[in-house]
């Protein structure tokens, strides 16, 4: 039986692929262990769905863009989860490394190359992140969703388009109605604001909800720690930190969805033919990942998207018209888009390259 090492973390896009691979791998017959960082999203996810499998933390900095004095603690936090990933690698007996990226990935991939592991890394996004372009170094194939993104790894890039997980196309709306309480009279609209949640939907939400529940029923999910007292009590609005088992139900209610522009939801959203409108996280604290992201399916006609830095009430409320106005574009255009690969393609993709 071979031993995988599966990472990546930070965000629920960092892990949801290797939720969606797991299943495949296992089937194989493969012995799979995760590694992370403790209490970060990505050991509360595979606690949630994959409890059986072994978690492994490991130390790890964050590779930030601005000045800060824990940037100098960083380097000897990343080392100290090098040693930790080298001794679990021989331990365990890894034969190979499947990193999603994030900044806990980085030790991994370090530690996979000095033990001589093949590693393979998927990058989801148009423009690599900086956990994956220090990762590649150390990796024999950089797997991407985007041409434009192979492009940046000369000689390792190999495009192979998005993965999106099976249980999401089993979800039953009329059972999410029932859980829910909504009835059949108005449309569903759900919002995301990623898995750490956003502020600025959420305060959004907040000043427009009695507007949006005379057209909309409204699932909301607002990020962890971002529930303010009882105001879930509205029988046209339910408001969650996050769900898990609940997703597939909820995203087959919805007839409309409002989110942060990760490419990981947006093509689940594709795949399931949801009419979106994309909010993505300001470059003013990010690397610009999401704005590519969104302009580019808002081109292709899949999204109605603008940018969160001078959003008001007022756009905020055309765009959801201009997404209902364009609904039936919106589908007609994700129906003739490109079906994402199964899980059984990407492992065999894996396989290929973890024995080159």
């Amino acid at each position: 039986m071979k031993t995988i090492f599966l990472t990546g973390g930070g965000t629920a896009g960092h892990v949801s692929l290797n939720l969606a691979i797991i299943p495949e791998l296992e089937q194989r017959g493969y012995a799979i262990h995760y590694v992370g960082q403790a209490g970060g999203i990505e050991e509360e996810l595979m606690q949630g769905y994959y409890p059986h499998i072994p978690f492994h933390s490991i130390s790890t900095g964050k590779l930030r863009r601005y000045f800060s004095l824990q940037n100098a603690k960083d380097p000897f936090k990343v080392l100290a989860g090098v040693a930790q990933s080298i001794a679990l690698i021989r331990k365990h007996k890894a034969d190979a490394i499947f990193s999603k990226g994030g900044f806990v990935s980085v030790p991994l991939a370090l530690a996979a190359k000095l033990t001589n592991r093949p590693l393979i890394i998927h990058e989801s996004d148009m423009s690599p992140g900086l956990a994956n372009k220090i990762a590649s170094k150390f990796a024999n194939t950089i797997l991407t969703v985007f041409e434009s993104t192979a492009k940046h790894f000369p000689g390792k890039g190999v495009v192979v388009g998005p993965l999106i997980r099976p249980e999401l196309f089993k979800g039953s709306a009329e059972k999410a109605r029932t859980q829910l309480g909504f009835s059949n009279n108005l449309p569903i609209l759900l919002v995301m604001g990623g898995s750490q949640g956003s502020a600025k939907i959420n305060q959004l939400i907040r000043e427009t909800r009695s507007e949006l529940l005379s057209d909309f029923q409204l699932i909301h999910l607002a990020g962890k720690g971002h529930i303010h007292g009882d105001e879930g009590a509205h029988p046209g609005y339910r408001i969650f930190e996050f769900v898990t088992d609940e997703l597939p139900d909820y995203l087959a209610a919805s007839d409309y969805i409002i989110s942060r522009a990760g490419s990981n939801a947006i093509f689940e959203f594709l795949a399931l033919k949801k009419p979106m409108y994309l909010i993505p996280l300001s470059k003013k604290v990010s690397r610009g990942d999401q704005v590519e992201n969104a302009h580019y399916f808002a081109s292709k006609g899949f999204a109605v998207t603008t940018e969160e830095d001078m959003l008001t009430t007022t756009d905020f409320m055309e765009a959801i018209h201009q997404m209902v106005r364009d609904r039936k574009q919106m589908i007609q255009s994700q129906t003739d888009a490109q079906q994402p690969p199964l899980p059984q393609q990407f492992v065999d993709l894996l396989e290929m390259h973890w024995q080159k």
